[in-house]
């Protein structure tokens, strides 16, 4: 049974950095592609960073240069850092993991099989 389990998020202000974590159980780490979603209130939820099973990363327009995702083999961990946060920033996150990788699998628009709880993120202004 695979289980993904974020933390790190909290309130912080515009400016400044949090880093999010993601404990995946039951999932080979080494296979499939893995990222970051978020959810704004009032709105729908979107793709923020993703990872491949080669180490291929992809990030959305609006947080490029701001945030690296990075998975650590030794202990089965997705990571995302976040620096130069902005109001807009403001979501619950998401881990997100599916069994398979490659470009056809490993892209915003696939439907992801495994979920974690989330995480809330607050960036004050």
């Amino acid at each position: 049974q695979v289980q993904l389990v974020e933390s790190g998020g909290g309130s912080v202000q515009a400016g400044g950095s949090l880093r999010l974590s993601c404990a995946a159980s039951g999932y080979t780490f080494s296979r499939g592609c893995m990222g970051w979603f978020r959810q704004g209130p009032g709105k729908e939820r979107e793709g923020v960073a993703l990872i491949d099973s080669d180490g291929s990363t992809t990030y959305a327009d609006s947080v490029k240069g701001r945030f690296t995702i990075s998975k650590d083999y030794g202990d089965n961990t997705l990571y995302l850092q976040m620096n130069s946060l902005e109001p807009e920033d403001t979501a619950m996150y998401y881990c997100a993991a599916q069994p398979y990788g490659g470009s056809w699998w490993c892209n915003f628009g696939t439907t992801y099989s495994y979920w974690g709880q989330g995480t809330q993120v607050t960036v004050s202004s």
